[in-house]
C-alpha cells in the first residue's frame, strides 16, 4: 500500500471515529440539559430583572438565542453549529456574590461565543463563563465517557437532577424554583401599587420634564437638518440617557459637518453596536467613539449598494415562491445586519434554483416569511407568516407552503384586525383615562395589549391621569416617571 492510500485510509478512519464521539456527545438528553443549566438559569432568568427592563430584555434575546443554539446540537441531522455570540446579565448568588465585576445592582454582564458543536461541551461553556459551578457535571460527564467506551449500549442513562429541599437547607445555596415563585407571588393589585408609586412617579415625571422638552427639540432640529425619517432607540434607555446620544451626534455634525452628509432620508436608531441592520436602518453604538461613527457614515454608500442587492433576492425570492414576501422583523429576534442577512437570502436563492418549483407567480401572493439560519423545519407562527429554514429542501418547502397557505391567510386577517383593534382600544385609553402616553414592549402581544386596555378602561382609576403608561410584564417606576405595569394585573 502507499502512502498516500495509507493516509487517506487513517484519514477516513478518523473521521469515523470523530463522527461517531460527536453522535455520542449529542446524546445528552433535553432534560439533563435542562438540569444541567438550571444554576445558569437560576442566575439569568428574566424573571428576576423586574425592576431593570434593559437588562431583562438582553437576557430574553440570548435565552432565545441559546435554546435555539441547543435545539439544533440536539437534532440527529445537524450540522456543524456556527459561532454565536452571546452576552447575558448574571444575578449576584452565592457563587458568584464574591466576582470582582459585580455591579453595584447585584449582576453583571458576561459575553462569550459558543462554537462548541456537542451539548455537553456546550453546557460546560456557558457555565465556565458564567464562573458557575460544573460540580453536578461530573455524572453527565461520567455517563458520556461510559457512553463513548460502550457504544453497543445504546443510549445513555437517563437520570435527572432534581435536588431535594433538603440540600437547600444544609448547602446554604438559593432554592431557584422557591424564588421564582416568590417572585411571581408577590404581585400587589393594581389599584393598590398605584396608589403606592403614584406620587414618587408624577414626582421623577415632573423633574424629567425639561430633558424631554430637551429631546424633542433635539430630534427635531436633527431630523430637520439631515432629512432624517426617524431617530430611534433600540432599548428602553432614559431621557437623560437619549439626550446625551443626541447631544453626541450633535457635536459630531459641529466638529465636521460632512461626515454627516450621508445619513439623509436614513432612519437612525441608537443601538448596542454600529452598522446597517436588515431592515436598512443605520445603527450608532451607544458605546462607538466619534471616530467609530464617522468611519461608518464613510461606508453608507456602500452599505446602501448592498440593501440595493438585498432588495433584488427578496424580488427574486418572491417570483420563486408564488409571490410570498420575505421580511424581517426587529422585534422577533436580535439585530440582524445587512450582511448577514444578504448572506441568508443568498444562500436560500442559491437553494432555491438548485430545484425546480411548480408554482404559480401569484398563488401566495400577500403571504410573507422570516428565514432563520438555525431551524431545521418550516413553521407557521401564530401571527401568520412562515418561519423557513434557510437551507429547507425546496419541493419540501413547496409542499408546506400550498398546504397551509389557508391557514396562513386566516392567521394574518385575524393579526390585522387585532392590529387595528389595538390601535382603536389604546385611543379610547388615552382620551377616557387622560394618560399622557401609552405605549407596550415588544414582547407584548396584541391580544395581550387589547385585553389589558379593556380592562383598564372597565376600571377606570383616576390615579392614572396624567401618567406615562407601559404595558409590560412587571410592575416597575421608570426613572422618568413611566410606569410599568404587567398586562394581566391583578385587580
Amino acid at each position: 500500500m502507499s502512502v498516500a492510500a495509507l493516509l487517506r485510509c487513517c484519514a477516513r478512519l478518523h473521521r469515523k471515529h470523530v463522527a461517531a464521539h460527536v453522535v455520542q456527545q449529542r446524546a445528552l438528553s433535553g432534560a439533563e440539559t435542562v438540569n444541567a443549566l438550571r444554576p445558569f438559569y437560576f442566575a439569568v432568568h428574566p424573571d428576576f430583572f423586574g425592576q431593570h427592563p434593559r437588562e431583562r430584555e438582553v437576557n430574553e434575546n440570548s435565552l432565545k438565542r441559546l435554546n435555539g443554539y441547543l435545539e439544533n446540537l440536539q437534532k440527529p441531522s445537524s450540522r456543524s453549529a456556527q459561532p454565536m455570540e452571546l452576552t447575558f446579565y448574571v444575578r449576584d448568588t452565592k457563587e458568584t456574590s464574591d466576582h470582582p465585576d459585580l455591579l453595584s445592582s447585584g449582576f453583571r454582564s458576561v459575553s462569550f461565543t459558543l462554537q462548541t458543536n456537542d451539548v455537553l461541551s456546550t453546557v460546560m461553556n456557558v457555565l465556565t463563563s458564567c464562573s458557575l459551578s460544573v460540580e453536578h457535571m461530573k455524572g453527565l460527564k461520567t455517563n458520556a465517557e461510559t457512553s463513548r467506551r460502550h457504544p453497543e449500549a445504546g443510549l445513555p442513562f437517563y437520570r435527572p437532577i432534581k435536588w431535594d429541599k433538603s440540600y437547600y437547607t444544609f448547602t446554604g445555596f438559593r432554592d431557584p424554583e422557591q424564588e421564582l415563585q416568590q417572585a411571581q407571588r408577590v404581585e400587589p393589585i393594581l389599584s393598590l401599587w398605584l396608589r403606592n408609586n403614584e406620587t414618587e412617579a408624577t414626582k421623577k415625571h415632573s423633574a424629567s420634564l425639561p430633558r424631554r422638552e430637551e429631546l424633542n427639540r433635539l430630534k427635531k432640529e436633527l431630523c430637520d437638518t439631515f432629512h432624517l425619517a426617524d431617530i430611534r432607540w433600540q432599548r428602553s434607555w432614559g431621557v437623560a440617557h437619549r439626550c446625551c446620544q443626541l447631544q453626541s451626534l450633535s457635536r459630531l455634525y459641529q466638529q465636521n459637518p460632512e461626515a454627516l452628509i450621508h445619513l439623509q432620508g436614513h432612519t437612525v436608531v441608537f443601538a448596542d453596536q454600529s452598522g446597517m441592520n436588515a431592515s436598512g436602518h443605520v445603527m450608532l453604538g451607544t458605546m462607538d467613539v466619534h471616530h467609530q461613527w464617522t468611519k461608518l457614515f464613510e461606508q453608507l454608500p456602500s452599505f446602501r449598494r448592498l440593501q440595493q442587492q438585498t432588495d433584488w433576492l427578496k424580488e427574486r425570492i418572491s417570483v420563486l415562491l408564488g409571490g410570498t414576501q420575505v421580511v424581517h422583523m426587529e422585534r422577533l429576534g436580535p439585530v440582524q445586519p445587512i450582511e448577514e442577512h444578504y448572506g441568508t437570502l443568498s444562500t436560500f436563492h442559491k437553494n432555491l434554483l438548485s430545484r425546480r418549483l411548480w408554482l404559480h407567480p401569484r398563488s401566495l401572493q400577500g403571504l410573507t416569511m422570516l428565514l432563520e439560519n438555525d431551524r431545521s423545519n418550516p413553521s407557521l407562527h401564530e401571527m401568520g407568516h412562515f418561519i423557513i429554514p434557510t437551507n429547507c429542501d425546496p419541493p419540501k418547502l413547496q409542499v408546506f407552503l400550498q398546504s397551509h397557505a389557508p391557514e396562513a391567510r386566516q392567521r394574518a386577517q385575524r393579526r390585522k384586525q387585532l392590529q387595528a383593534e389595538e390601535d382603536a382600544v389604546v385611543q379610547l385609553c388615552l382620551q377616557t383615562l387622560s394618560l399622557r402616553s401609552l405605549s407596550k414592549e415588544p414582547s407584548v402581544s396584541s391580544s395581550q395589549m387589547v385585553l389589558c386596555c379593556r380592562r383598564l378602561l372597565e376600571q377606570r382609576s383616576p390615579l392614572l391621569q396624567g401618567l406615562h403608561l407601559c404595558v409590560s410584564h412587571f410592575y416597575s417606576v421608570m426613572q422618568d416617571g413611566d410606569l410599568c405595569v404587567p398586562w394581566d394585573w391583578k385587580s
